[in-house]
């Protein structure tokens, strides 16, 4: 589903990124892990055609994300708050990709309803602007864009960061039974290491921009990373 061929992004002297290959089949929920500044969030750019690599090459469904915009067709995200329209309120929002999407108004409750816990009642009919939203709420509008239209393929950059207990135990529910049903293929960087490696069926590390683990074995996965940041 997704190759990546001697990515390289580098800023005058300073390589921030250096990934020989990587391949991430159909289905699969891949995860990412990594310190601050260790290239995760560039990774995840540079897929998206967010950031231009200085070299090599990111396909997704056997399309180069540099050179076409169809990909984008099967590709749902959600980095940060800036993805978003801060001067709508939620449901504008979801309005407005609705139209975008194709999706009746039907199709937007149904894929909204798989939300309603998640959200709490604390997203919809609230009459309030997204810019206005708290931290966990702003992430939870995001996850349910990233979401609609049916994609193939979804990237999330740290989703349980700023949610509630509740709130992350509602969204690693939903994320495993999305993946099952709808046979989407995640893209999770996150910190929180239990769950990452309860959710995803690999991890990668990176260090420096670099892979230096990729991990498929997940009796294994914690105790590796556990002792890889312990020191």
């Amino acid at each position: 589903m997704i190759k990546i061929n001697s990515l390289k992004k580098q800023y005058k002297e300073a390589v921030v990124l250096d990934v020989e290959s990587l391949d991430i089949p159909a289905t699969e929920c891949f995860g990412l892990v990594g310190n601050n500044g260790a290239g995760k969030t560039t990774l995840f750019r540079m897929i998206l055609d967010l950031v231009r690599p200085t070299g090599g090459s990111v396909s997704i469904d056997g399309m180069e994300v540099t050179k076409g915009e169809e990909w984008k067709k099967i590709t749902g995200a959600y980095l940060d708050e800036h993805m978003l329209l801060a001067y709508l309120t939620p449901d504008e929002y979801f309005q407005t990709l609705r139209k975008i999407y194709g999706m009746t108004e039907a199709d937007l409750e149904a894929h909204l309803s798989k939300f309603t816990e998640l959200f709490n009642d604390e997203v919809r009919g609230k009459k309030k602007y997204i810019r206005d939203l708290s931290k966990g709420n702003l992430k939870k509008v995001g996850i349910a864009a990233a979401l609609m239209g049916k994609p193939e393929v979804v990237l999330l950059d740290e989703p349980f960061e700023n949610l509630d207990p509740s709130s992350q135990i509602r969204l690693k529910k939903l994320i495993l039974k999305e993946k099952e049903e709808s046979r989407i293929t995640f893209l999770i960087s996150s910190h929180d290491l239990n769950h990452v490696t309860e959710i995803c069926d690999r991890i990668v590390l990176l260090e420096k921009g670099k892979v230096i683990r990729d991990m498929h074995d997940k009796a294994a996965m914690m105790t590796e990373l556990e002792a890889y940041f312990t020191g």
